[in-house]
């Protein structure tokens, strides 16, 4: 069984799903309960959405509980260094374009592209774990390989917000 990190703060937010999920539970039985006794069940709509949506809401249930076992719980508030590592906010530089970015390596279950958290199995960070400040990192791109220089390595404690 392969280890997979998370913050403190997403694997909160993961037990938090989860307990949203399984509250869903009585509603969607209610709720197909309600369609079967319209009668047939063969053209019964509402019979049919509430079923698929009880397949997926078991589905999203099961996969969460199968990771749980796997989670690595890392609080970010006692992670630094010099390397890049899980839980690092990296500033990188493109050496052929100039282009910069910050990316805060996370786990895959609390990725946030959009606000620059990308996964720590992702090819960018793969290429840059266990690098320093002025090391180089190529990465292997689908359009081919791309350079990067490491300006910067910082740790700012939990990337996500805590649950409440």
């Amino acid at each position: 069984m392969s280890s997979i990190p998370i913050s403190v703060e997403g694997f909160a937010r993961v037990k938090q799903e989860l307990e949203k999920l399984e509250a869903e539970r009585p509603e969607v039985i209610q709720a197909i309960k309600e369609a079967r006794e319209e009668g047939d069940l063969k053209e019964n709509a509402g019979y049919d959405a509430a079923r698929e949506r009880q397949g997926m809401l078991e589905a999203k249930i099961s996969y969460i509980k199968s990771r749980i076992p796997q989670f690595n719980v890392i609080d970010l508030n006692t992670m630094d260094g010099n390397k890049v590592c899980y839980g690092a906010t990296v500033k990188i530089e493109n050496i052929d374009t100039g282009e910069v970015r910050e990316y805060t390596l996370l786990g895959p279950d609390e990725v946030d592209y959009a606000q620059g958290a990308i996964s720590v199995f992702s090819p960018v960070a793969k290429a840059l774990l266990g690098k320093e400040e002025g090391d180089e990192a190529v990465v292997n791109a689908p359009k081919g390989k791309i350079e990067y220089e490491i300006l910067s390595i910082e740790f700012h404690g939990p990337a996500v917000e805590p649950v409440e």
